[in-house]
């Protein structure tokens, strides 16, 4: 599950538009915060967004896939985005709204 320095900093800056965005590496990947919200990780060059049954759809329909991070175990809940949203930094701040709403949701329900 490696992770280019390159890759990671583009994703970062990709998220300007919704606030600072950073990253903590984790097995191999980063999971991407926006405070200390957990919303998306980056996995092999790739990146998921956190999605629930509402936003998963979209994914769905766009021809994403779940994350896979050993093959043949898919972790439903976050999904790959496609290139050409994360190329598009107003696309993938919609994209990511819910992302981050499902994670302060997860927040509040452990505290």
């Amino acid at each position: 599950m490696a992770v280019s320095e390159e890759f990671l900093k583009y994703v970062l800056e990709q998220f300007a538009t919704l606030g600072e965005a950073s990253s903590r590496r984790m097995f191999g990947g980063a999971g991407i915060y926006l405070g200390d919200k957990f919303f998306a990780l980056v996995a092999n060059d790739e990146l998921y967004l956190k999605v629930d049954d509402t936003s998963r759809p979209r994914f769905e329909t766009a021809g994403s896939h779940a994350f896979e991070p050993w093959e043949g175990q898919f972790m439903n809940g976050y999904w790959s985005v496609p290139a050409d949203v994360l190329e598009d930094r107003s696309v993938l701040a919609d994209w990511s709204r819910h992302s981050v709403k499902i994670a302060n949701c997860k927040k509040r329900k452990a505290t």
